[in-house]
């Protein structure tokens, strides 16, 4: 009896565990990042500006190639190994690419060759990816914008945009010449020039239909072509074989609610946006009769969604709101574009990966992609996932469970990131990404961005204040985070105010709590944009009740890089504020900075100098301030991103050294003591190493934290990383 018992129980668990192996969670996560950069030929300028737009993969799945329009050329990198993806070079081209599939060992490119949008031509390009060189060309008779290889391979669609000058008559449509879509047979496994063919798509749009503006190619297993004609709103189903018409319908307008509708300094999903276009970007087929398309929305329209279509032309499904209100939860809402089109849904993918269809779609203003999986009705939420800066587009490469994302956006000219090509993999447990979200509040999303700084919620371990900067200028905030779940959750917002309105001319980079629960908030202050540099004490409703300007004595000194963090120290009237500034005012030399000091029941102030760290490139300074178990502890860093970043320390000063001198005199200088290095920290996202740590404390029971700056967007990912500090033991 034992032994059958026995038995038996081995048998329900073997079953419970298969159950639970089945039902184990698969994630998409972020395995590298290549910057483009690295693929820029030995003769070129190495910091011109460069990009990564379309993606296509070898059907081997272990190269990728890109076009990159500034560079004038295609790139391939080597993923091989996917977690260390390398170099392979660049191929020069005779114009601009705007996009490309892969046939065999050859990539099929399309150029864009025109002088002008006046005048527009383009060429079909063929090149040999071993040799590395152009083997052929066909003349497109215009110019074009996407490019799709049948499934069968016997043709390519491309669509021949001849794009709008937007600087014309306000952007408005007809202008001509009339683009179409062209159609080469694939013959002996190249581009066969002699058969090409055009297919018109005029007379078709009830909008401009004498310029129909063909944007993007996708073709399904019966060889179907369906076409974008974003400016148009409309969508064309084509037979490859025969260059027919199939079918052609409008995209429609939408109505969206609880969305922020308006740029204006603040996050507010509580809007409205009425009878708006599609206007669709990328389209993709689901199956033979379903496809989805991106509503970018590029010249009336901004619907800020994706959505469904049967081949007829009906609406199976319309993600609405969705994706901007999942971006707001994890902090990627670009509140710049709030008026128009939102996270803009630009590029798509979609590919079976491990037996579930999987839709991504590419957010260009949110730098995510958002994952769903395709249920033949309604799709279901996945997660997001961070891309770079304005993801254009992506391939999914299934037998290896990838996905590449191609980053446009490169920064080079003001010293930020790079265009990068970004890779995941679908894999057991759980989402790397994202650290930090925000709980819908009364039924209303908490839209958060640009956190500045951090302070302990006293008696609360695991319970954070953070605040945002100016980057929000009509909504200054305090948060609370709950870090105990994971992801941490922003839980709640206080809106700091004046006088009952929200507060304006704040740039809020530090705070502290007092004894009796207030706010001291420290605002860095811009006086080329009135704003001033001042402390604020506010009461537990947010309200600003003391607001304390600089002396003289500091003000006659100012430059711009103001206060970064506070601290306070001692208690009723011996009570002290500590400020950091950020880097060197007029008075400092270049390798020191204040820390300066503040008692509110004398109106004192004072000063020490604190030495920094010699920065390689660019600038070094502090970015925060907190006191804990007799210390000072300081965040320095530099202001360098990706490869560059080397300075992303933790520092602390004995408070016993903290002995202000007056402003205007010799001030001491404290000695510091190295506690942390983030960068490790910081590369464990697989993605570029941010630059902005902005906000470290130490919860109520001494644990530390750390958050990033996400700059709201502002040519930034978006990316906030959030953490607990894993410290060596007695710092």
């Amino acid at each position: 009896m034992t032994s059958r018992l026995s038995k038996a129980a081995f048998v329900s668990l073997l079953l419970a565990s298969v159950a639970q192996g089945a039902l184990a969670e698969t994630v998409f996560n972020r395995i590298a990042s290549f910057p483009v950069a690295s693929n820029t030929p030995a003769d070129q300028d190495q910091k011109a500006q460069t990009s990564a737009e379309i993606i296509a993969a070898t059907e081997d799945g272990k190269t990728l190639v890109y076009t990159s329009s500034p560079l004038k050329a295609v790139g391939m990198i080597d993923i091989t190994d996917a977690k260390a993806p390398k170099a392979l070079g660049s191929v020069m081209l005779d114009g601009e690419p705007t996009s490309v599939t892969i046939l065999g060992q050859t990539a099929l490119v399309a150029v864009n060759t025109g002088e002008s949008k006046a005048k527009p031509a383009g060429k079909l390009e063929t090149v040999d990816m071993a040799g590395k060189k152009v083997a052929s060309t066909c003349d497109l008779g215009g110019q074009p914008d996407s490019i799709a290889l049948a499934r069968d391979k016997s043709f390519v669609a491309i669509a021949i945009e001849n794009e709008r000058d937007e600087d014309v008559n306000d952007g408005a449509l007809p202008q001509m010449p009339a683009g179409d879509l062209v159609i080469v047979p694939i013959k002996d496994g190249a581009a066969d020039c002699a058969g090409l063919k055009h297919v018109a798509m005029t007379g078709l749009a009830a909008i401009a239909p004498e310029d129909p503006e063909p944007e993007f190619v996708a073709i399904n297993d019966a060889g179907q072509i369906a076409l974008t004609l974003q400016e148009n709103n409309h969508i064309v189903i084509v037979d490859g074989k025969t260059g027919s018409i199939v079918n052609h319908f409008s995209a429609g307008s939408v109505t969206i609610e609880n969305t922020d509708a308006k740029t204006n300094g603040k996050l507010d999903f509580t809007g409205k946006v009425e009878d708006v276009k599609r206007e669709p970007d990328a389209v993709k087929w689901l199956d033979n009769d379903r496809l989805v398309v991106a509503n970018e929305g590029d010249w009336e329209g901004g619907s800020r969604s994706f959505t469904i279509f049967d081949t007829k032309g009906k609406v199976l499904f319309d993600s609405g709101n969705a994706l901007e209100l999942e971006a707001a939860r994890i902090g990627h809402y670009p509140e710049k574009r709030a008026g128009k089109k939102g996270v803009e849904p630009e590029g798509l993918e979609v590919a079976t990966i491990d037996g579930v269809k999987y839709i991504f779609v590419l957010e260009e203003r949110a730098s995510l992609v958002a994952v769903y999986k395709d249920t033949g009705a309604e799709p279901e939420f996945v997660q997001l996932l961070p891309s770079g800066i304005s993801p254009e587009g992506g391939v999914a490469i299934p037998g290896r469970k990838l996905l590449a994302t191609a980053n446009e956006l490169d920064l080079v000219e003001d010293g930020g990131a790079r265009s990068h090509v970004m890779l995941y993999e679908l894999q057991d447990g759980k989402a790397a990404y994202p650290q930090l979200v925000s709980k819908d509040k009364d039924g209303e999303v908490i839209g958060w961005g640009a956190l500045s700084g951090l302070a302990a919620v006293p008696e609360k371990p695991g319970v954070l204040y953070a605040v945002n900067d100016s980057f929000y200028g009509n909504q200054p905030s305090i948060f609370t985070i709950d870090a105990t779940k994971s992801p941490a959750e922003i839980v709640d917002r206080l809106v700091v105010k004046r006088n009952g309105d929200n507060a304006q001319k704040l740039d809020i980079e530090g705070i502290a709590v007092d004894e009796e629960g207030w706010f001291w908030l420290a605002s860095e202050g811009n006086s080329d944009k009135l704003t001033p540099h001042a402390l604020y004490h506010v009461n537990k409703k947010g309200e600003i009740k003391e607001e304390i300007a600089l002396p003289t004595e500091l003000t006659a000194n100012e430059t711009r890089f103001g206060f970064e963090g506070v601290a306070i120290s001692g208690k009723g009237d011996d009570t002290v504020l500590w400020m950091a500034v950020q880097r060197p005012w007029k008075d400092d030399d270049k390798s020191h900075v204040k820390l300066v000091s503040y008692k509110p029941s004398s109106k004192e102030w004072g000063a020490v100098r604190y030495p920094l760290d010699k920065a390689e490139d660019g600038w070094v300074g502090l970015s925060e301030l907190t006191f804990h178990d007799g210390f000072a502890y300081i965040v320095e860093r530099d202001n360098q991103i990706g490869d560059k970043a080397k300075i992303k320390k933790l520092y602390r000063v004995s408070l016993d050294q903290l002995k202000p001198a007056k402003l205007g005199g010799e001030l001491p200088v404290v000695t510091k003591e190295e506690v942390h290095d983030f960068l490790p920290d910081l590369k464990t996202a697989n993605g570029y190493v941010l630059d902005k740590l902005e906000g470290f404390t130490f919860d109520a029971a001494g644990k530390p934290f750390a958050v990033t700056d996400n700059d709201g967007l502002d040519d930034a990912s978006g990316e906030t990383m959030f953490w607990a500090v894993q410290m060596k033991a007695g710092m």
